[in-house]
């Protein structure tokens, strides 16, 4: 994937605004960021519930990994771009919308 297909993904969820902050796209729902995009490393950073980081990064390993230290038992986990299917970066977009806009994401199920 391309850090264009992160951001064309990310803004087709609802209420999704593009924002940016330490020189990085990011992308928001009700004012928090759930994903930022590293362009030139080619990944994205997720904020992921604890059990779905986990289920993740066991899952493709390659893939997936926590962030160090507070933030990454936090749940914000980077996903690499590079070797990443579609199917995968949607998911991956949808569980961290998903944590960040719970009230939002009820409304939508």
């Amino acid at each position: 994937m391309l850090p264009e297909d992160v951001r064309i993904l990310a803004l087709m969820l609802p209420e999704v605004v593009a924002g940016a902050h330490s020189g990085n796209p990011d992308f928001r729902v009700g004012g928090r960021v759930f994903a930022t995009l590293w362009i030139e490393e080619a990944r994205v950073v997720l904020r992921l519930a604890p059990a779905d980081q986990a289920a993740l990064c066991e899952a493709e390993p390659d893939l997936f990994t926590p962030l160090d230290g507070a933030w990454g038992r936090r749940g914000w986990t980077n996903l690499d771009l590079d070797l990443c299917a579609e199917e995968t970066l949607r998911t991956a977009l949808l569980a961290a919308w998903r944590m960040t806009a719970p009230d939002l994401s009820a409304a939508y199920d």
